[in-house]
Formats: C-alpha cells, sequence, structure tokens
C-alpha cells in the first residue's frame, strides 16, 4: 500500500508510469550520488586536491558500493537528509587513507542536488523523445482525418463547421513550442551544484572554480556558480512541466467533450463501466485533464520552495522532494496516456 497514487498497487495502472518512476526510484539516486562522489574524487585529484590513488580507491569502490538501506532510513530520519549516513557508509567502505577523501569539499547539498539534476536530464531527454512522437502521431491523425468536418464550439456553444484539421492544430503546436522549451532549458538548466559548507568552497581554496569545472564535464553538466539558495532553474523546469501537461489536458477536454457529443469521434479502448455494460468511458482524456489540474496546482509550491532563507533552507528544500517527483510522474504519465489516446482514435469528423 502506498500514500502515493504513481506508486499504488492498481491506481499506479492508471497514473504510473515504469519508465519515468525508474529515475526516482531510490536505486536511480543512489546511482546518481555515487556518480557525484566518484566524479569529485576524480576531479580533485586531477586538480592535485587529493591523492590520485585516493581517487582510484574511490572510484572503485563507487563502481560496486551497495549501501545499508536500513541505515539510511535511519539516518535520513535523524540528520534530515541521507548524505551523512551515505558517506558514513561509503568512507567506511573506502577503509584506509582514501577515506578522509570521501565527499572532500562538497556539502550535503552538493550530492542531493545534483542527483536530482542528473536525473531530471534524463527526464527531460525522455519527454523530449515521447513529445516527438506524439506529434508525428497528431500528424498521422491529421492526414486519415483531416479533411473531414467537425462542429467547432465556442464557449461550450455550437458555433460553424471546421475541419479536423482544425481541431488538431492547437493539439499539436504547443507540443513543438513545448519541445523547444525543453531544448532551450537543457542549454543552462541542468548545472552541477558543487559550493561545500556555505557555497563558497572554502577547502579548495584558489582550484575551486577548475574542480567545480572538471566536475561538471565529468557528469555532462553544465558548469556554474554555486545555485544550492537559487532556485529559479528548478521552478523553471517545473513550470515547463505544468505547460507540457496543461496542453495534453486540453486534448484530454477536447477527447472526453466529443466522446459525450457521440457521432463525431470513434474511440477504442475506452474504460468499462461495472454498473453499466454499454458504456465506453473516456479514462485516459479524463485523467490528462486531471493531470494537467495537478501539476498546475503543485507548481505554485515550486514558486513557494524558492524563498530559502539565506544560505540554505531545510523548509524550502524539503518541500521541494515532496513537490518536485510527483510533477514529473504527472508529465511522464499524461504523455504515456496521451499517445494511448492518440492511437485508439478510429474515426474523426464527419466524411
Amino acid at each position: 500500500m502506498s500514500v502515493s497514487a504513481f506508486e499504488h498497487p492498481f491506481l499506479s495502472g492508471l497514473v504510473g508510469d515504469d519508465e519515468t518512476g525508474k529515475l526516482f526510484s531510490a536505486e536511480a539516486e543512489i546511482e546518481a550520488m555515487l556518480a557525484f562522489e566518484a566524479a569529485l574524487a576524480k576531479a580533485e585529484a586531477g586538480a592535485g586536491v587529493i591523492p590520485m590513488d585516493a581517487a582510484e580507491r574511490i572510484l572503485t569502490v563507487c563502481g560496486s558500493f551497495k549501501p545499508d538501506m536500513a541505515g539510511l532510513h535511519k539516518g535520513t530520519g535523524r540528520d534530515g537528509i541521507v548524505v551523512a549516513e551515505f558517506v558514513k557508509q561509503l568512507r567506511a567502505a573506502a577503509g584506509g587513507e582514501a577515506a578522509q577523501y570521501v565527499h572532500f569539499g562538497a556539502t550535503s547539498q552538493d550530492v542531493i542536488d545534483t542527483a536530482l539534476v542528473i536525473r531530471l536530464k534524463r527526464v527531460c531527454g525522455l519527454f523530449d523523445q515521447r513529445l516527438s512522437a506524439l506529434e508525428k502521431a497528431f500528424v498521422a491523425l491529421d492526414r486519415n482525418f483531416g479533411a473531414r468536418t467537425l462542429m467547432g464550439h465556442t464557449r461550450m456553444q455550437a458555433a460553424i463547421p471546421i475541419t479536423v484539421s482544425d481541431r488538431i492544430r492547437p493539439w499539436c503546436v504547443p507540443l513543438i513550442r513545448h519541445r523547444q522549451r525543453l531544448d532551450a532549458f537543457s542549454e543552462h538548466g541542468f548545472a552541477v551544484q558543487f559550493g561545500g559548507a556555505a557555497g563558497t568552497l572554502d577547502k579548495l581554496g584558489t582550484k575551486a572554480a577548475d574542480v567545480r569545472k572538471s566536475l561538471a564535464r565529468e557528469l555532462s553538466l553544465a558548469d556554474a556558480p554555486q545555485w544550492q539558495s537559487q532556485r529559479d532553474r528548478l521552478a523553471e523546469f517545473a513550470g515547463i512541466l505544468a505547460l507540457i501537461s496543461g496542453s495534453l489536458g486540453k486534448f484530454g477536454q477536447d477527447v472526453a467533450l466529443l466522446a459525450e457529443m457521440g457521432g463525431e469521434m470513434e474511440l477504442a479502448g475506452g474504460g468499462g463501466s461495472s454498473a453499466m455494460a454499454h458504456k465506453q468511458n473516456p479514462v485516459a482524456a479524463e485523467v490528462l485533464v486531471s493531470f494537467a489540474r495537478f501539476n498546475a496546482v503543485q507548481l505554485s509550491g515550486m514558486q513557494q520552495a524558492m524563498v530559502h532563507e539565506q544560505e540554505r533552507s531545510g523548509a524550502a528544500w524539503t518541500l521541494e522532494w515532496l513537490i518536485l517527483p510527483p510533477m514529473v510522474m504527472a508529465t511522464g504519465a499524461s504523455l504515456r496516456l496521451a499517445a494511448e489516446l492518440v492511437d485508439n482514435i478510429r474515426s474523426l469528423g464527419r466524411g
């Protein structure tokens, strides 16, 4: 049993998305955290901050390390963050002289934020692919039915006849803009977080900028000064998520209305009713509307999470953990359901 619908034993069959969910699993987060620690050791050794043999030992350990999950659970409850216990275990695994150089000069937020960005970059690539596939599906739908007619509606009232192409265009064109937004964000938005205790990288002295640049390169992230109390990039990304799900919600709403009116659309794969065997409910279309509204509500929380007091906020940071992953999941599931819904449109318009 789970309090999250995205992971619920049966609700996840409707609102879940396995491919997106894997990027927010504990295993994926630990993998990204280990990638940070390995890349940090390599970057610091390259700059002469830590011994090369210590870095090699750390890289070897990070390649096979399996943390004690019960210990991480307990440690997070104690410390408010997972990294303190995580680094403790990693140092024990490294052993000897190398242990003291694990996580050298970094702080917990560096690990957690960078691990998040690593996974969000993968999310961005996945969503870009899905948007592209959905655009092609709409083009195919237009090719099959675009010349047919529909009754246009304004303010929920019948207006004048339009073509199916006129209806499909507002479904498809925003997706092109969303891909452009994701591409533009990818150029600057996925930046390494590396600031040390208070954002000054005090332990690295004059070598701080070089180590950060090398760390970013190792992780295939943008190099930028620490942003631990500057959360505009994450809020911007959340805004793109809300735009994607919002546009798909418009598509879902239109399909639901077409299904209600009847006569202008034939839809396969609808949901059955336990009381009325004749019904085929437009379930996917309805859930797209739900996701659009869900992300719109969550977006305000991400704006609230921008208010970090001074050099680091525990409260705002925790709020992000509660909000951003479900927004990503809702967007991934929206893209999955939209693709299924387009594929289930057997006829659209009047020939």
